[in-house]
């Protein structure tokens, strides 16, 4: 299964190509001397392929661990009030690179279960979807709550499926999305304890010293820095997250 660092590769030579004005081959799409049908469902065939690529950093987004890293990541920031430290580049590939990691078994199964049997032609490309969905389907309903699931099984117009796994994946996503941002919102609520806390007691000490105007995020945030430094706030941070998955 191609690694995300192959991926990476890939599209640094092709920055790299357009930088040096590299002429690349162009690719047409034309429909002049098209005859039958099998030839205009090829060509409809490459235009779906195009269309789920374009839309591959929503999928990204949307079925996979990356919201709920990402949310807890940015309130994590502002919990410490570094305002732009780490940037926001860096805290998005910090989260992508552990949502590959933690997507592993899933694209695993994806590639033996789908990917390896279409390559060899003993599949057709309908089941290729539903066999590359299942994996997925499995992941995002383990991590959605019963409660969102329910929501959107009722507002759905469809008949009440049997069990979970009949459910589209028009229903799961949504709800999958919405648990996600529940269970990141439960993380950052406990990151900002701890710092309220600080806050409140530089605030009250200043008071008392009689330093109304100065402002007490200026003197909180070193104390705040040299905590998360000092309970390894990264390893802690990083490893909750990847264990709530499991």
């Amino acid at each position: 299964m191609p690694s995300a660092l192959t991926i990476i590769v890939i599209l640094g030579a092709a920055r790299f190509a357009w930088a040096q004005n590299i002429d690349l081959p162009a690719l047409t799409l034309n429909l002049d001397g098209l005859e039958g049908p099998g030839q205009v469902s090829g060509l409809l065939k490459i235009l779906a392929v195009l269309t789920v690529l374009s839309l591959a950093p929503s999928i990204v987004i949307l079925t996979t661990c990356f919201t709920r890293i990402m949310v807890v990541f940015s309130m994590m920031r502002q919990a410490l009030g570094t305002q732009q430290s780490p940037p926001t580049q860096l805290l998005i590939g910090l989260a992508l690179f552990l949502t590959f990691f933690v997507m592993q078994p899933v694209g695993r199964k994806i590639y033996q279960q789908a990917i390896v049997p279409y390559q060899e032609q003993s599949i057709s490309g309908e089941e290729f979807i539903n066999r590359a969905a299942e994996p997925l389907k499995a992941f995002m309903l383990k991590q959605t709550r019963k409660k969102d699931l329910a929501l959107f099984i009722s507002l759905a117009a469809d008949d009440k499926p049997k069990n979970a796994e009949s459910l589209s994946l028009v229903t799961v996503i949504p709800a999958f999305v919405i648990s996600e941002l529940t269970t990141a919102f439960e993380i950052g609520f406990l990151l900002y304890i701890p710092f309220i806390v600080l806050d409140m007691v530089v605030s009250s000490i200043l008071l008392s010293m009689g330093m109304m105007m100065l402002p007490p995020v200026m003197i909180s945030l070193p104390f705040k820095l040299m905590l998360f430094v000092l309970v390894d706030g990264w390893s802690l941070l990083i490893g909750s997250l990847v264990k709530s998955f499991h």
